[in-house]
């Protein structure tokens, strides 16, 4: 146990440590500690080894009343962490001590964001100013800078896609005259101030401006969006990269970015059990897919200043970047340095300087296996997909388990099959089948119910089976699926983006978002109806 005084003196002081809520996301959202990193139970074995590299890390967890945060610290003891604790009185403990909490989620990037803003000043565009010149035919340069996917969502109309990494390398590429403006957008705010700033660094002669709000402050003015675009960032030239290369240097210098070659980075990544290191490389999924160094989680560079905490659990932790050169590495390396990350460091030369030093390439988009899953596998019995289906059609059917996320759920499960969210199963599972019926658990391709058996199988039920193959076996068996949520816990593993919650919430977010304060906290509740905590 850790009291939350200790707690709070811990997460004030620069001694590594990583502080994890394993709630579910939706009850993260509502209110969790600053800087906690979400990391539901259910994810421990598949997200936390790239978290927290090292095994002797000080590891706190909690929960919402200490039902799961136990079980979790199990897990990652299990998995050879050697100093878990579990916050004393879990957060009713947290609150009674005079702790707040905040609301959000990647709250302290946008806290970031925010601070940027006011700091560099940037200059913003409304949206019925950016609609006006539209309409008045303006020759302008409109860029998203979110993520090709929620680009194709819905974007500015004209706009071209080109995340927050590609800007310095890329922008280029799409100026016809010193005289026209370059607009910055992206869904809400910190995407487009970042966006701005970098570009604002190029030192280019074009007047360049942030949308504010984005594309949800673009809909709450009753303009339309361009759903399904595909105007993507154009390929970089010698000339385009030539002034990326310029303007990264100069950063570079400015910034006090920290480069280190292949072999120092080899170096730290054989230390990686004794020292965290997130080793990320913040180029496109198709570069990273066609070769990246091994070990290397794709981070792309703009994704990393707007969610670091889904990619560094450990701010103590060393972060070394990777691109093809330097252009993105350096950039998004400034972004880091800025918030206040105290290890950075660049890979000099990129994947070629790599490549050059011996180190091993790898392609595609590794998933890594989750610990524990081979020993479970072993462990645990299986049962076909037509087995289970003549099961299934018997007197005496097994109740069937799906612990896939909910909306994958709903989309499509074995028929009959009842959801319940991996991360609370010993809790839960009695109410859906007593210990004495069989259980087969699913999942989509089976690595998460294999897992989720072997957990079923330690609270000493006899009869769990897990479907081979998941539900991929299961369809290309031809065998039917059935649609729609049976929901057998309460559906708090995914949380709805503020425009797709409706008006009432974009507008509440965006209040929330403008007015966080330095430590994530803000006057207005994030989602409407629920109060601040």
């Amino acid at each position: 146990m850790i009291a939350p005084d200790a707690l709070d003196t811990l997460l004030r002081g620069s001694a590594p440590h990583a502080l994890l809520d394993v709630r579910e996301r939706a009850a993260y959202e509502r209110g969790h500690i600053y800087r906690a990193t979400s990391v539901p139970r259910r994810l421990l074995e598949f997200r936390v080894p790239r978290l927290v590299t090292a095994k002797t890390t000080p590891i706190v967890v909690y929960d919402e009343d200490g039902g799961i945060a136990p079980l979790a610290a199990a897990t990652l003891a299990a998995m050879g962490y050697r100093d878990v604790r579990v916050l004393e009185g879990a957060l009713a403990g947290w609150r009674a001590a005079g702790r707040r909490l905040v609301q959000g989620l990647n709250v302290p990037s946008k806290v970031f964001g925010e601070q940027a803003l006011h700091r560099h000043h940037t200059p913003e565009l409304s949206c019925a100013e950016l609609a006006a010149r539209i309409d008045r035919g303006e020759r302008m340069v409109i860029v998203d800078s979110r993520t090709p996917e929620e680009y194709s969502r819905g974007c500015i109309p004209g706009a071209v896609s080109m995340p927050g990494a590609e800007l310095v390398l890329r922008i280029s590429e799409l100026i016809p005259s010193p005289d026209v403006p370059i607009v910055v957008h992206c869904g809400g705010r910190t995407r487009s101030f970042i966006g701005a700033e970098t570009v604002r660094r190029m030192g280019l002669p074009n007047p360049v401006i942030a949308l504010r709000n984005g594309t949800m402050g673009w809909q709450l003015d009753g303009f339309t969006l361009e759903r399904g675009a595909a105007r993507w960032a154009p390929q970089v030239s010698a000339a385009s990269r030539e002034v990326g290369e310029r303007v990264a240097a100069q950063v570079a210098t400015e910034d006090g970015v920290t480069m280190i070659d292949a072999k120092d980075v080899q170096d730290l990544l054989a230390r990686r059990d004794e020292h965290d290191v997130f080793f990320l490389d913040v180029r496109t999924a198709e570069e990273y897919a066609a070769g990246h160094p091994a070990g290397a989680a794709w981070a792309p560079g703009g994704q990393v200043i707007q969610a670091t905490d889904e990619y560094v659990g450990v701010r103590a932790g060393t972060i070394v970047l990777t691109c093809d050169g330097f252009v993105r590495s350096v950039m998004t390396a400034s972004w880091l340095l800025q918030m206040g990350f105290p290890r950075v460091r660049v890979l000099r030369g990129g994947l070629p300087s790599w490549i050059a030093a011996g180190g091993e390439v790898e392609t595609g988009q590794p998933a890594p296996v989750p610990f524990g899953y081979e020993s479970a596998r072993a462990a645990v019995a299986t049962i076909t997909p037509a087995a289970l289906q003549a099961e299934l059609k018997s007197g005496d059917a097994p109740a069937v388990i799906d612990v896939d996320p909910s909306d994958v759920h709903a989309r499509g499960h074995v028929p009959g099959a009842t959801w319940l969210c991996r991360g609370r199963l010993e809790l839960t599972s009695d109410a859906v089948a007593p210990p004495s019926r069989p259980v087969v658990l699913t999942c989509e391709d089976g690595v998460a119910s294999t897992l989720a058996a072997a957990t079923l199988a330690a609270t000493g039920r006899r009869a769990v089976r897990v479907l081979a193959g998941g539900k991929r076996a299961w369809t290309a068996a031809g065998l039917p699926t059935e649609t729609g949520a049976r929901l057998g816990d309460v559906a708090d593993d995914v949380v709805l983006k503020p425009y797709e919650r409706g008006r009432d919430a974009m507008e509440a977010y965006l209040r929330w978002e403008t007015d966080l304060d330095d430590e994530g906290v803000s006057p207005h509740a994030l989602l409407p109806g629920v109060p601040r905590p």
